[in-house]
C-alpha cells in the first residue's frame, strides 16, 4: 500500500492524450405530476437538465480529476450538447483544441430521462441515444490526424477510447500505435467491439463480456477467462491485458507470463457502475506515465474504480479520495 500512496502525487501534470468517441451524457430530470389521459404513462414536470462527459470524454474527465494534463482528440457536433461538452471539459482545464466540429454529424448523446417524487429515489425511466453510424469524412479525419500529430510528441501516454462510433479509424489507430511503440510511450486501448484490431498496443483493457465477445465466447468463467486473457495478450502482442470482473475484481495478464488476481476494494457500497471502466483506464494510464509497474498501475486503478462506483452516474475520483481509500484499506 505504501507504494501506491507514493504513486498518487506522481500522477500530477502528466500529459495524456485521449483519442476517441466523445459522448455527451444528458440528464433530463422531472418530478412525477400525474398519469397522462392520452396514454398510461407518467407526466413529468421538468425540473433540471445538465450535460456531463461520457465515453472518451469521461476518460478525459477522469484523467483531469486525478491531476493529469489532458488533450482531448475527437469530434463533437455544432449543437447544444457539443457546446456544453466543450464547456464542461474546458472548465476542468482539459485542452479541447483537438475536438473537431463535424458539420454533418451531431454530438453523440445519451439522454436519460430521470423521474422521482418528493419521497422517492430518482430513477432512470428511459434513455434516448443519438449517434451517426457512418465513418467520418476524409476531411474530418484529416483534421483529427493533424491535431494528433501536432501534440503527440509531448505526451507521456495515450488512451484510445473506442466505443464503436468510428473516431478511432484504422488510419488513426495504426499511426498512434506505431508511434507510441517506436517512442516507447504507453498506449492503452479500451475498445467495446473491435479490440482485436489493436495489434501492437501496450495495454488492453476489457471487461469480462467484452473479452468473451472478442474471442467469440458466449460466457466466461474463471478458467476460460485465463485462457481468453492469454490469447488476447498473444494475438495483440501487448505488454499487459487487464480484464475487469465487476464484484470479482480484476485479472491482469503480463507478457512475462505473470497472472494477477486483484480483488475489489469496495464490496458493500456499490451505487452505480456507470463509467467505472473509464476511471480504470484513466488511473492506469496516469500510473504508467508516472513509471509504475503494470501490477501497481492496475491496483491503483482498482482503488479509483472502487471510489466512483459509490457515486451516482458518470463520476470521477480525486487524488485525495485515492489516498484516503488506500490508507483506510491498509489500516483494515
Amino acid at each position: 500500500m505504501q507504494t501506491l500512496l507514493e504513486l498518487v502525487p506522481k500522477l500530477k501534470d502528466k500529459k495524456i492524450m485521449v483519442i476517441g468517441d466523445m459522448v455527451a451524457d444528458v440528464y433530463l430530470e422531472g418530478k412525477i405530476a400525474r398519469i397522462s389521459r392520452e396514454a398510461p404513462v407518467l407526466i413529468l414536470e421538468h425540473s433540471a437538465e445538465h450535460v456531463v462527459p461520457g465515453g472518451a470524454a469521461n476518460a478525459t474527465y477522469n484523467v483531469a480529476a486525478l491531476g493529469g494534463e489532458v488533450f482531448a482528440m475527437g469530434v463533437v457536433g455544432d449543437d447544444y450538447a457539443g457546446n456544453q461538452l466543450r464547456q464542461e471539459l474546458g472548465d476542468k482545464g482539459i485542452h479541447t483544441d483537438g475536438l473537431i466540429s463535424g458539420p454533418d454529424r451531431p454530438t453523440i448523446t445519451k439522454t436519460r430521462i430521470m423521474a422521482g417524487g418528493q419521497a422517492t429515489v430518482r430513477q432512470q425511466i428511459v434513455r434516448i441515444d443519438r449517434e451517426c453510424k457512418q465513418p467520418f469524412s476524409e476531411e474530418t479525419e484529416e483534421k483529427i490526424v493533424k491535431s494528433i500529430k501536432e501534440n503527440l510528441s509531448a505526451m507521456a501516454a495515450v488512451v484510445l477510447s473506442d466505443y464503436g462510433s468510428h473516431t478511432v479509424s484504422s488510419r488513426i489507430r495504426d499511426y498512434v500505435i506505431a508511434y507510441c511503440k517506436e517512442m516507447q510511450i504507453p498506449c492503452i486501448v479500451d475498445s467495446r467491439y473491435d479490440v482485436m484490431s489493436y495489434k501492437g498496443v501496450t495495454v488492453v483493457k476489457q471487461n469480462e463480456s467484452e473479452a468473451a465477445a472478442a474471442l467469440g465466447l458466449k460466457t466466461v468463467d474463471a478458467v476460460s477467462l485465463q485462457h481468453a486473457g492469454k490469447i488476447i495478450l498473444e494475438r495483440l502482442e501487448a505488454e499487459a491485458v487487464l480484464i475487469s470482473r465487476g464484484p470479482d475484481g480484476m485479472m491482469l495478464f503480463e507478457r512475462s507470463g505473470k497472472i494477477s488476481n486483484i480483488p475489489v476494494t469496495n464490496k458493500s457500497e456499490v451505487y452505480d457502475v456507470t463509467g467505472a471502466g473509464d476511471t480504470v483506464v484513466a488511473a492506469m494510464t496516469l500510473a504508467l506515465a508516472a513509471g509504475a509497474s503494470y501490477y501497481d498501475a492496475a491496483r491503483l486503478s482498482n482503488f479509483a474504480a472502487g471510489i466512483v462506483v459509490r457515486k451516482p452516474g458518470t463520476a470521477t475520483s480525486s487524488p485525495e479520495e485515492l489516498r484516503e481509500a488506500i490508507g483506510n484499506h491498509d489500516g483494515a
